[in-house]
């Protein structure tokens, strides 16, 4: 491993702490990383380029840095204060990977069965969690349209526990232009909303969701716009049996998605079964 560094004022740690501000995650192109299992996830695909752990860190995930030394990427032994400079998380984990941003267009869709699109999403916990679930629904791509929470920052991409490497994370455009890549590529565009009066239930019961689907989810607290809605082919709710007021965005968003996922599998020739289990 490399010689420790002493602190969180070292020029190491002070730049990669830049990389907190998404004004230098875009500049640099590159994002912080934070825990094993991330960190694990981009190694996969190579798109680590460095690492830091905490003293604590180093002996824990001490086969985890082995793996990165083995395959060339730079391990930063360093102060358990100087990592959690690092991370915009209550609890560090400390052990922070410096990765490749990935520049991924909509033309990731032209041949998408199944998109996430989060219109207008401010929440990162939301944001990563859609972006585990969608990865765990076999989707082909996830979409952040219009004035949306940065997918790349530290807490969305905690919450996306590693999945943000495993599929395509698109930014920065409109949700116009996404409707539009959508339908080009022959994909219904499901807008959800609470009063609609088409059930997620009968809409796929009716064979309803086993085209290929873009769903379309809105702001935690004020859904998606209405020229969202009147633009999608069809608005769908998620069916609340109890006496909840609604049901948190990326709850709606994994029964959702996992509803397509369920359809397009049964759909097609000697498909089905369960899938494999994984850890929650």
């Amino acid at each position: 491993m490399a010689t420790p560094v002493p602190g969180p004022r070292s020029s190491r740690i002070v730049a990669a702490r830049r990389l907190r501000r998404p004004a230098t995650r875009r500049e640099r192109a590159l994002f912080l990383v934070e825990g094993p299992r991330a960190v694990s996830a981009g190694l996969a695909v190579g798109g680590i380029q460095e690492i830091f752990a905490g003293v604590g860190a180093a002996d824990r995930d001490a086969a985890l840095l082995s793996a990165a030394g083995s395959a060339g990427v730079p391990v930063h032994v360093v102060t358990d204060d100087a990592v959690a400079s690092l991370s915009e998380t209550v609890t560090p984990q400390g052990l922070v990977g410096v990765a490749e941003l990935p520049r991924h267009g909509l033309e990731v869709l032209a041949r998408a069965r199944l998109v996430a699109v989060c219109v207008e999403t401010r929440d990162p916990g939301n944001a990563g969690t859609i972006i585990r679930t969608a990865d765990a629904a076999g989707a082909d791509a996830v979409v952040f349209a219009g004035d949306c929470v940065d997918p790349f920052g530290g807490k969305c991409v905690r919450s996306s526990a590693g999945s943000v490497f495993h599929l395509p994370v698109v930014r920065g455009v409109s949700t116009e232009d996404v409707l539009a890549a959508a339908r080009a590529a022959g994909c219904q565009c499901l807008a959800t909303a609470g009063a609609a009066p088409t059930g997620l239930d009968d809409l796929e019961a009716a064979g309803g969701l086993t085209r290929p689907t873009a769903w379309l989810f809105g702001n935690e607290a004020q859904g998606l716009p209405s020229a969202v809605v009147t633009a999608a082919d069809t608005v769908v709710r998620v069916p609340v049996y109890g006496q909840a007021e609604s049901l948190n965005l990326s709850v709606a968003a994994a029964l959702c998605l996992y509803a397509s996922a369920r359809a397009t599998r049964t759909g097609q020739s000697g498909a089905g079964g369960t899938g494999r289990g994984g850890r929650l």
